[in-house]
């Protein structure tokens, strides 16, 4: 198996249980949020779905640096617009993880705000870290779902609304 093969499938695993809490997002409660310094409910839903854009970053060039493609949060206006962000994200990092060789995902890259340099790692350990990225966001969400008292998914086996 492939590094690239193996990144994808668990990039696909990683992504169904994030597509299960996604869709579970209360569509009328985008502008919620558990505390004044937290993210709207809908701002943490569409910051899950546009995560996936880090491994085309990552497979497009060695280096990303904020400064010069400055943050911009985007705040949905629906559910749908949320899952259908998520869903083409997705699909356009499995078509790059497809594409990529074990040769490329093992040379180092680079995050940059301007001339200072965050980190210079391997892809492949970029990859993992933006997948743990994914999880911890996951997990902020499905907090926000028991505050509104919305059945959450089960990820790792059943959760307490499944038994």
């Amino acid at each position: 198996m492939t590094l690239a093969e193996t990144y994808t499938n668990q990039l696909k695993h990683v992504a169904a249980a994030n597509k299960r809490m996604l869709e579970r997002i209360p569509a009328d409660k985008l502008d919620w949020k558990p505390h004044a310094k937290s993210m709207s409910l809908g701002r943490l839903g569409m910051h899950i779905a546009e995560l996936p854009v880090w491994v085309n970053r990552l497979l497009e060039a060695d280096h990303f640096d904020f400064f010069a493609t400055p943050y911009k949060p985007n705040v949905p206006d629906s559910l749908e617009q949320i899952l259908q962000e998520y869903e083409t994200r997705l699909a356009a990092a499995i078509d790059a993880l497809n594409q990529a060789t074990d040769e490329q995902l093992q040379q180092y890259w680079q995050l940059r705000k301007g001339e200072t340099v965050l980190f210079d790692l391997p892809r492949t350990s970029v990859l993992r870290n933006e997948q743990q990225h994914m999880v911890h966001h996951r997990g902020q969400l499905s907090v926000y779902l028991r505050l509104l008292d919305v059945p959450v998914p089960g990820i790792f086996g059943p959760s307490a609304d499944e038994r």
